[in-house]
């Protein structure tokens, strides 16, 4: 009678902390505000009509970049057509979502490519925007302090990543045509 009564303890136990749980409802992965959401909607759908869009490609790993889903962003490059995901473009919003990850080598790597494919020929034809190069090299500059010091997850280490910035920011150069 005793391991009976035992059970049934156990049993109403459980059962009163099953339904102290709640119902499991499905959530959003992205949970932004209404504008945001349908923006990142509109281009999930003009990503999935057009596998080749850069450009919206692009745009929709950095709405999940700007909506604190780096993850997604990281997927979002992964499952591109491989001439999409090398483009300078696609790298550097993807070496982006790897800093946000927590993978600075990776994400070092990946600038890298992108300083490679957009630096000027010896004629001075740009084959990318001013704006990527630019922040790439940067970033190619920060990443290097960072991977230096030894800091793959620049924001779990906070006083290293000031250091490193700080490092690879102290010179800045300016150049006049």
């Amino acid at each position: 009678m005793r391991f009976f009564a035992w059970n049934m303890t156990v049993l109403v136990a459980m059962g009163a902390l099953w339904l102290a749980s709640g119902t499991a409802r499905e959530k959003p992965v992205v949970v932004t505000p209404s504008a945001q959401t349908d923006a990142v909607r509109s281009l999930e759908v003009k990503v999935a009509m057009g596998p080749g869009d850069v450009a919206a490609r692009r745009d929709l790993a950095q709405a999940y970049l700007d909506a604190h889903a780096p993850g997604l962003a990281v997927s979002v490059v992964a499952a591109s057509p491989a001439d999409v995901r090398e483009t300078p473009a696609i790298q550097h919003v993807y070496a982006r979502a790897l800093v946000d990850e927590g993978r600075s080598g990776d994400a070092l790597a990946a600038e890298r490519k992108v300083v490679a494919a957009c630096t000027p020929a010896s004629d001075g034809t740009a084959p990318c925007d001013a704006w990527v190069l630019a922040s790439a090299t940067r970033r190619v500059e920060i990443l290097q302090e960072l991977v230096a010091l030894g800091v793959e997850d620049a924001q779990a280490h906070p006083e290293a990543s000031a250091i490193a910035y700080q490092n690879a920011t102290r010179e800045a150069r300016l150049a006049v045509r």
